[in-house]
């Protein structure tokens, strides 16, 4: 391990640190050597080391989950409100830990990082799929000790990774926490990627995927197109338009093609904070990985994929998401046998309300937590 273990510095508390998980066998072809995942924890492992919880994050998070923006964190911590004393992820009774996913471009080893030869991985960076990032979220446990987890939590591509997580490790985990996510990619979700992955394709210093060593902004407007897509499908017809409407955006004329309209400045505004803190090729590898996601693959199938599911299971969808629509929630329960009854996020705000709804979020964690016998921790 480096950079300093979960327990071995003074106050490792919300500071990125490094494990090296070694060679990883990819699912479709080949193998990825010398992975590095950066992960961040909260709290204290106890002498037993089963408070531990798993938090993971969605296509372009990462694994400052709580605290203030600093050194290796382009943004604040993005639930904040659910990690800390007396918080839903209380830590002083769990020790939580949040890795950056495989792929990523906040530490984890992804097409930015230096390959075996020195250069950035760029294009060469192999395809991964949702279960090789899971088989290194469980390298990382292997290096923290950490033989079963307390609980799986995440939403979105987070939810794919635990889904993947209770499927194929059912005997490392005792709870799970599904928000917004479904058991497969759909068509509609690929489908919407697929305009995505074109535009950062299609942006003339994409280079092949090779822009990393290149003088140059690299293929930032096309990632920029990329995320206003994308940022549509996040949130609700409904939201857009009452926050919005038709209004122009300040004194700008829309009308005669000299100015915006509202909405048009505030998909610029969330385009120029991506493209200033995520790597384009992340984008791409992890959108790529969550389109391969499907647990029932090789399985039998999806029935008998979430057959396998032994944990306590708590899924909650999203009732405004068109993205991942309360539909893809209920199949999850409807074919897991341990699953709880299905809760609902009451949120005008589309798929982004399992990030913005943190109160009723923090309901279900607190939920799925309170119903394990976990000794609290001793600082």
């Amino acid at each position: 391990m480096s950079g300093g273990g979960a327990w071995g510095d003074d106050d490792p508390t919300g500071r990125r640190q490094f494990a090296d998980v070694g060679t990883l066998t990819l699912e479709a072809r080949g193998a990825l050597p010398d992975v590095t995942v950066a992960y961040e924890t909260w709290g204290t492992l106890n002498e037993a080391r089963d408070n531990a919880v798993l938090v993971l994050h969605a296509l372009t998070g990462d694994s400052h989950v709580s605290g203030p923006a600093g050194s290796g964190h382009p943004t604040a911590g993005w639930w904040d409100a659910l990690v800390g004393p007396g918080r839903a992820l209380d830590t002083d009774r769990w020790f939580v830990v949040a890795p950056n996913v495989l792929g990523g471009c906040q530490g984890t080893t992804g097409p930015a990082s230096p390959a075996p030869d020195g250069r950035a991985w760029g294009s060469r960076f192999p395809f991964i799929t949702v279960r090789d990032q899971v088989t290194a979220e469980a390298r990382l446990a292997d290096r923290l000790g950490i033989d079963a987890w307390a609980s799986v939590i995440g939403g979105s591509m987070g939810g794919m990774r635990v889904l993947e997580w209770a499927v194929t490790y059912p005997n490392r985990l005792r709870s799970a926490v599904v928000l917004a996510s479904s058991a497969y990619a759909t068509a509609e979700q690929i489908a919407w990627c697929e305009p995505q992955l074109l535009a950062v394709r299609a942006d003339p210093n994409w280079a092949g995927g090779d822009y990393h060593e290149a003088d140059g902004p690299g293929p930032v407007a096309g990632l920029g197109i990329a995320r206003r897509i994308a940022h549509v499908t996040y949130r609700s017809e409904l939201e857009l338009a009452e926050r919005f409407g038709r209004e122009a955006q300040g004194d700008e004329q829309p009308i005669g093609g000299s100015g915006r309209y509202a909405v048009e400045s505030y998909l610029d505004h969330h385009a120029d904070k991506l493209r200033r803190r995520f790597d384009a090729g992340s984008y791409v590898v992890l959108t790529e990985a969550m389109n391969s996601h499907d647990v029932g693959r090789g399985r039998g199938g999806t029935s008998a994929a979430l057959q396998r599911i032994s944990c306590d299971l708590h899924v909650a969808a999203v009732d405004s998401d068109r993205l991942y629509p309360p539909r893809l929630s209920v199949e999850i329960v409807d074919g897991a046998p341990t699953a709880r009854q299905l809760r609902t996020v009451s949120s005008p705000y589309g798929h982004d309300g399992f990030l913005i709804e943190t109160s009723q979020v923090g309901e279900v964690v607190r939920d799925c937590l309170n119903g394990l016998d976990i000794r609290v921790s001793v600082r």
